[in-house]
């Protein structure tokens, strides 16, 4: 007999499965009746970030977050080499034409649970339109899939292959390490999250102690701790702020609850103002931000959401994770909003004349078109106040944000783009210039044009600031903290006082997986050294698996450091026990 769960796939796999024909096969490659134009638009505001709609040199497959969508009429579900699919696809069964399409985007998690794309569609038009693109995307005749291209190193050489992560181990990438462009195919090597195996452990300097502190959460991204020593942990796709309380030293929480609810993907946390009677827990939604009344202790919100900037951008899709910070003074308020796409593919072409005066009203390099007020980081008062303008701009996704406590320069941590081979774009750790532009879409690290956008913008040569610190491409960084805690019960030794500690997501665009790790940026006397090192590792099992993806890290009451993950739900805390 049939378990319900079995029952339910079989109901839904019958429904995409009417309309094709024995055996699986389409039974007819009816155009879909929809408007190409629109759904060209439609991708590349919403789907373009994961997915390519083009080939790449020597006919070769584009992979992003998502398989490339040429060719994908007449495709069997799960079965683009040079990508790791999840089982929910990969066991699917189904061959796209519009009718599994139209089923699979309607309701992508119904059709095939546990799909890593549970976008959906949700107007009917839409989804005719972005179809009716799709059909248009066919292959060339005898179109290779992998271009002649130098193969990538063996994990055995490469430096930044997982195998060769372990606290301790030091990095200092600079421009003279980097390859030209598609030196290597890029990959599609997205990971399989699995459960903590028995055998795992995670891995920490000499003298520290990692222990698993909170389980059972549900997407918890972000976390930062109040001045009375309470944890706020975004849960951003559950769409909750949750607080949670431990005396220090303690090693699980006392208390555990949800602070506020029904927001929209929450990332960033803020409180306001600073010291140690904040009167405001800032949060940074999808496109707006909001704050709620806080006192010392509060463990619920006392009032409702009051918006503060109703709107971050006018469009949709890409990037969805917002950080905030407030500098020094309390005078100005950083958001950072990242890019609507890989590197602006949809963008429409500008005179030099129309682009001047467009770098005149929204900051050198700004993007336009659906990357308007993206890719930057913005600035506005406390109160919103202030029309929102660019602080610094070409940023692809500045997914954390914060403040030197001592010298109150802005920083971020940098996710750059994908598609230029294993080890292109590197991303970063930085200072951020006021008026700064930092390369997105046309230029990267510094004078280097991307051949994506060759020609496109001479005006910028030589205006593309160089980064910081340099890490390993494609490691996902989110989320940065300064280590401030000179005591307590877990603090660390002196020497990390002032340093920079940064969660590495993971890779997924690149043959030799990377990251998934916390990292260590060293700094001298508040300078940036250009080195990093790698301090908690532990979270991959092979080159297809992990068990944990970091995201979050902050400093506790008592001096201990905080991570969040993301694959398992997960709070940890790393102590310094070598007293």
């Amino acid at each position: 007999m049939l378990s319900m769960r079995s029952f339910q796939r079989v109901l839904v796999l019958s429904i995409v499965l009417a309309g094709l024909g024995a055996g699986g096969e389409a039974a007819s490659q009816v155009p879909p009746a929809g408007n190409a134009g629109q759904g060209r638009v439609f991708f590349q505001q919403n789907c373009a970030m994961c997915h390519a709609d083009s080939l790449g040199p020597g006919n070769a497959a584009v992979t992003r977050q998502g398989p490339s969508l040429v060719g994908v009429f007449g495709r069997r579900a799960g079965s683009l080499p040079n990508f790791n699919f999840t089982h929910a696809l990969s066991g699917l069964g189904v061959t796209w034409d519009s009718t599994t399409l139209e089923h699979f985007l309607a309701n992508p998690m119904a059709i095939a649970p546990g799909t890593t794309m549970p976008v959906a569609v949700d107007n009917s038009s839409d989804r005719r339109n972005v179809i009716a693109y799709l059909s248009t995307l066919t292959l060339p005749s005898q179109a290779s899939t992998t271009a002649n291209l130098t193969s990538a190193p063996s994990p055995e050489t490469d430096p930044g292959d997982w195998r060769h992560a372990a606290p301790g181990v030091k990095h200092h990438i600079t421009l003279a390490d980097l390859p030209a462009p598609y030196s290597t195919t890029s990959s599609g090597n997205g990971p399989e999250v699995v459960k903590q195996p028995a055998n795992a452990s995670l891995s920490v300097p000499p003298g520290f102690k990692v222990q698993l502190f909170a389980k059972g959460l549900s997407n918890p991204r972000i976390v930062r701790v109040a001045p009375n020593g309470d944890i706020f942990v975004a849960e951003t796709a559950a769409n909750r702020i949750r607080v949670l309380r431990a005396a220090d030293g303690a090693q699980t929480p006392s208390g555990n609850q949800i602070f506020a609810g029904g927001l929209d993907r929450p990332f960033g946390i803020a409180f306001y103002p600073s010291g140690s009677h904040p009167q405001w827990i800032y949060v940074a939604n999808n496109n707006s931000i909001v704050r709620f009344p806080y006192q010392s202790g509060d463990l619920k919100a006392s009032g409702t959401a009051q918006v503060v900037v109703p709107n971050l951008t006018d469009s949709g899709g890409g990037h969805s994770t917002r950080d905030v910070a407030f500098s020094l003074d309390g005078k100005r308020m950083f958001i950072s909003v990242g890019s609507g796409s890989n590197v602006a593919e949809g963008m429409s072409k500008k005179s030099p004349q129309d682009i001047a005066r467009w770098d005149a009203e929204h900051g050198q390099g700004a993007g336009w078109d659906a990357e308007t007020n993206r890719a930057t980081i913005l600035v506005t008062d406390p109160e919103g106040h202030e029309p929102l303008h660019t602080f610094a701009t070409g940023i692809r996704n500045g997914a954390g944000i914060a403040v030197d406590p001592n010298t109150g320069e802005l920083w971020t941590a940098t996710n750059e783009r994908d598609g230029l081979g294993d080890d292109l774009v590197p991303d970063y750790v930085t200072r951020v210039k006021a008026g700064g532009f930092y390369g997105w879409p046309w230029y990267y690290m510094g004078d280097h044009e991307d051949p994506r956008h060759a020609g496109e913008r001479p005006d910028l040569a030589g205006k593309t600031l160089t980064p910081d610190v340099l890490l390993q491409s494609h490691s996902a960084p989110l989320e940065m903290c300064f280590y401030t805690a000179t005591t307590g019960a877990a603090a660390f030794p002196a020497e990390y006082r002032g340093d920079v500690f940064v969660a590495s997501h993971g890779s997924w665009n690149r043959s030799s997986r990377t990251g998934y790790k916390v990292m260590r940026v060293r700094l001298d006397h508040g300078v940036p050294t250009g080195e990093y090192e790698d301090f908690l590792t532990g979270f991959v099992v092979s080159e297809r698996s992990v068990w944990g993806r970091p995201v979050g890290v902050a400093v506790a009451h008592d001096g201990a450091l905080l991570v969040t993950e993301d694959g398992n739900g997960t709070l940890w805390r790393v102590a310094y026990a070598g007293r």
